[in-house]
């Protein structure tokens, strides 16, 4: 399992994901699961994946080894929703392909957050679904999550909208995370946290977050002090 979530907001993008992946209490890795696509002054992609590590690992394979070449390929697509149509499409390529070989109850899915600008065109996100379909954020549902969601839900709710700051929206979606980890083992650092700036077309604002990162473990207990102080403010109940 993983957690990954990002925002398509305003002021641009922000994406964040952990890097755990576990079979079992004795089988822990650690898997990059933010993949980033270039081409520096016209087109940035990002995509975030989550679900069987084969399946997901496939696909993003498959989309580095057809770039350039003449079949549909993410530097050849003129709009980001043709970017989410090529994950789509891959993604139910490779399902398709492995599921057909009697491998039993094995569950093969996996779905993708697909964002990035194309130069002529704003900032776009997009959830791609394991069956290859896909949804576009709105300001009205300006973020999408993916893997493990519900423990880091209850901030995005209440603190995300289209015109959130990036760096806000940063700190946002580590303290997301840090809820996660903290309720779910399957859940883990390091955390792989990418800024993008409507209209820049680089990926250079990039940080990755380790057990040793002083600012997040000084986050996360800041929030977890600001609730105590909430939770102690609250008015008791007449029982």
């Amino acid at each position: 399992m993983t957690y990954c979530v990002a925002m398509g907001l305003e002021h641009g993008l922000v994406f964040a994901a952990d890097s755990r992946t576990n079979a079992g209490v004795d089988q822990i890795a650690t898997y990059r699961k933010l993949h980033k696509f270039e081409v520096a002054g016209e087109r940035v992609v990002v995509i975030l994946s989550a679900g069987n590590l084969a399946t997901t690992q496939s696909v993003i394979s498959l989309l580095n080894m057809r770039l350039g070449s003449d079949q549909p390929n993410l530097h050849g697509m003129s709009c980001m929703y043709d970017v989410a149509s090529v994950v789509g499409s891959t993604c139910r390529e490779v399902i398709m392909r492995d599921s057909g070989q009697n491998q039993g109850s094995v569950d093969f899915g996996s779905s993708f957050i697909v964002g990035g600008q194309i130069q002529g065109e704003a900032p776009r996100l997009f959830l791609v679904y394991p069956e290859g379909n896909f949804i576009e954020s709105t300001p009205d549902t300006p973020y999408f999550q993916i893997g493990e969601t519900k423990y880091g839900k209850p901030i995005l709710d209440r603190v995300v909208d289209y015109s959130l700051p990036l760096k806000d929206a940063a700190k946002c979606a580590l303290i997301s995370l840090d809820s996660t980890i903290r309720s779910n083992l399957s859940v883990g650092l390091p955390l792989d946290v990418l800024l993008y700036e409507k209209d820049s077309l680089c990926l250079n604002n990039h940080h990755n977050v380790t057990e040793n990162d002083m600012h997040f473990l000084a986050l996360g207990e800041a929030w977890s002090q600001g609730l105590r102080e909430a939770f102690s403010c609250l008015p008791d109940m007449q029982w």
